[in-house]
């Protein structure tokens, strides 16, 4: 997927532009003309060189999801929609968001459904929300299709913590274990040494593998420093191109622990998107397409999208999950049933919840398991550090 700038005139004649996340240009091109847009131009938009945590224009999910769940409220009320969205646009305490509100506003005022108007800001409203709006717009049912985004929203948040909560504190235990050892090495050992050295003390082994370890470490520290950011960097520049993310994604899968708990979390996103889109009433082989770019792994988006593929040329679901071999049998036959009873955004759902539940119990089971690990790691590396010190220290004592 990547993101594209366009320009073109509505059905009033208008100058209207925005931005569009697609695979293709073909494929902005065939949205905006169902959306009655003529378009003179579509181009890639252009990546440049960001800090992340330096970009201040963004609209968090719990924001999206509180907003959404108000609109809801507010039309289901049968307040006007302008009315709505000018109470909602004070209420924000993101400025940003409040611009987006407003110019959202100003595009209904001048005609442009709401859905249109959305679609101007991708990166705040994705595919999903803009067709569930679409669709309650077309069936008069705005208010539901925005109180189903609020839940889904809400749930999607409550997924990305769990998930964090399993990636983050070993993350943070690992990050300081090295922070540890590299000062130790860098700062304390010298001192150590400086006093072997003038005392003639026999070094064993181990104190003289670490001691070398240390002049390493304090003669390249600056090199050290910068080889790690030049790999975090690198790393996630690879991890942008699609190479990158095939190679990546493939390993994190195969991981022990973690791969199982990535691919039920990717089960679990799937799952409740294509059930409150197939709820919602959008057509199968958009609600795929859209399904696929929620996965968060290319490997069970490329498999969504031969899914999708599958069923344009008349296969059922089923059989399009199967033949893709990424898919657990749970899931394919909860399908099979959906399709066979026509319940199959409800069984989907409750298979996004039986998810959230297996999510639950491997974040639990992760966490005992690393806990004694990491401890072991950390323990062991601090303390050979240390012991290493010692033990001329204690040879010295013999001699004396």
């Amino acid at each position: 997927m990547a993101t594209f700038v366009w320009k073109g005139k509505n059905r009033y004649g208008d100058a209207v532009g925005g931005e569009r996340v697609a695979s293709s240009i073909e494929e902005v091109r065939t949205v905006l003309q169902k959306e009655q847009i003529t378009a003179s131009s579509i181009t890639a938009k252009r990546v440049g060189f960001s800090i992340p945590f330096l970009k201040r224009e963004k609209v968090r999910l719990k924001e999206l999801a509180v907003y959404s769940r108000q609109l809801s409220v507010l039309i289901d009320a049968e307040l006007p929609l302008m009315q709505s969205l000018g109470i909602l646009a004070e209420q924000t305490k993101n400025k940003y968001f409040n611009r987006v509100i407003t110019s959202i506003r100003e595009d209904v005022e001048a005609g442009s459904t709401l859905n249109q108007a959305k679609r101007k800001f991708p990166k705040v409203f994705d595919d999903l929300y803009c067709n569930l709006i679409a669709s309650g717009e077309q069936s008069g049912s705005l208010d539901i299709m925005l109180r189903r985004l609020s839940e889904y929203i809400e749930k999607t948040v409550r997924l990305r913590a769990k998930v964090k909560q399993a990636m983050v504190y070993p993350s943070a235990i690992l990050i300081f274990a090295v922070v540890v050892a590299i000062f130790l090495l860098w700062k304390v050992i010298p001192v150590f040494a400086s006093i072997f050295i003038e005392l003639g003390a026999e070094l064993p082994m181990l104190t003289a593998f670490v001691i070398g370890l240390s002049r390493f470490v304090s003669k390249y520290i600056v090199f050290i420093f910068l080889g790690i950011v030049g790999l975090v960097v690198g790393f996630r520049y690879f991890r942008k191109t699609e190479q990158g993310r095939w190679v990546t994604d493939r390993w994190i899968l195969k991981i022990p622990l973690f791969g199982e708990l990535l691919r039920k979390v990717a089960i679990s996103r799937i799952t409740r998107t294509l059930s409150t889109l197939v709820s919602g009433g959008v057509p199968m082989l958009e609600a795929l397409r859209i399904t696929s770019s929620t996965a968060g792994n290319i490997i069970i988006e490329s498999a969504i999208m031969n899914a999708r593929q599958s069923v344009a040329e008349g296969k059922s679901l089923t059989e399009a999950f199967k033949e893709t071999g990424q898919f657990p049998f749970m899931l394919t036959q909860m399908v099979s049933v959906g399709e066979a009873t026509g319940t199959l955004d409800e069984m989907l759902s409750k298979l996004a919840d039986f998810y959230d539940e297996e999510v639950d119990a491997a974040v639990s089971q992760l966490l005992s398991v690393m806990e004694p690990i990491l401890m072991i790691f950390v323990g062991g590396m601090v303390g050979s550090l240390v012991i290493s010190m010692y033990l001329p220290i204690f040879s010295l004592m013999q001699q004396f």
